[in-house]
């Protein structure tokens, strides 16, 4: 009822899954990762435990398909279950029961495993795997990509209703705290895939950190434009100088806060123009 593919990226450890199905909330039951370790998609009639349980043979030095054997070999509901499991080199497996609605099945491929049932046939997987294999950018938008590809060729023949992505990398949660990059869910929706990828940019916006290719200085003209900004909504209260002095300095750290723009903030005289072009489209000009 589902279809799913699993990534990873060997430039930076990235682990990723982003799954699709006429299923709902399918973030809560389908995807489950662990940074350094693997990531895990169980999908139709999904057995939950095989998440953590999964992950944990990874840890303890399970290969992919050794993981595969040993959770459907406990399960006696087997013949129902679809599952795809990759580890953090990139090996990948996956398994599909003969009992699993038409079209089912799954294929492995570079740093990948695509895997899925109720399909509208064998294109929605190849389209998926290939989109993966030529499709550049990060993890997280080339499973987008992949998912998307795989909507287009035909997705679940029964429609469409949730989607998640979930992607994984050492200390790159908000603020440095923990592993989770990007946590997306869509419990409910006529369109989740294109909710996926709007969400997915409000989310790198808010919590992916600036790139030096995307830093530029406040020059007097931007200076004058954020204290403007900034003044109109109570934030700054000196004169429009153009000045990138110790008060505006101040005064753009909390609105940047206030705005949620808080792994974006700087201590220099440099801002992000994503960032500025964001508040150009909610205060100021485009």
């Amino acid at each position: 009822m589902t279809f799913s593919i699993i990534g990873y990226d060997p430039d930076n450890g990235d682990l990723g899954i982003a799954v699709h199905s006429k299923f709902p909330n399918v973030r809560a039951t389908i995807p489950f990762a662990e940074a350094g370790i693997g990531a895990i998609a169980t999908q139709s009639y999904c057995n939950t435990s095989f998440g953590p349980k999964g992950l944990e043979l990874l840890k303890n030095g399970a290969s992919p398909q050794q993981v595969v054997d040993i959770l459907i070999q406990t399960d006696p509901e087997r013949n129902y279950r679809q599952l795809g499991v990759i580890d953090a080199q990139g090996n990948a497996a996956n398994y599909t029961g003969q009992e699993c609605f038409d079209w089912a099945d799954g294929f492995v491929g570079k740093n990948c495993t695509v895997q899925g049932n109720v399909l509208a046939g064998k294109q929605v997987l190849t389209s998926m795997q290939q989109s993966f294999q030529t499709h550049q950018g990060t993890l997280a938008e080339r499973l987008i990509h992949a998912l998307a590809m795989g909507q287009e060729a035909g997705g679940d023949r029964r429609g469409q209703q949730s989607a998640a992505l979930l992607v994984v990398r050492k200390n790159a949660g908000y603020g440095g705290h923990d592993d989770c990059y990007v946590d997306i869910s869509i419990y409910d929706h006529q369109q989740p895939m294109e909710e996926l990828k709007r969400l997915y940019e409000i989310h790198r916006l808010t919590y992916f950190k600036s790139e030096t290719k995307n830093l530029l200085p406040i020059n007097s003209d931007i200076a004058k434009e954020l204290q403007t900004i900034m003044q109109n909504n109570d934030f700054y209260k000196g004169d429009i100088h153009g000045m990138f002095d110790q008060p505006t300095q101040k005064a753009l750290h909390d609105f940047m806060g206030w705005e949620n723009y808080d792994e974006r903030m700087r201590d220099d005289n440099l801002i992000d123009i994503e960032v500025l072009d964001d508040i150009r489209k909610n205060y100021g000009k485009e």
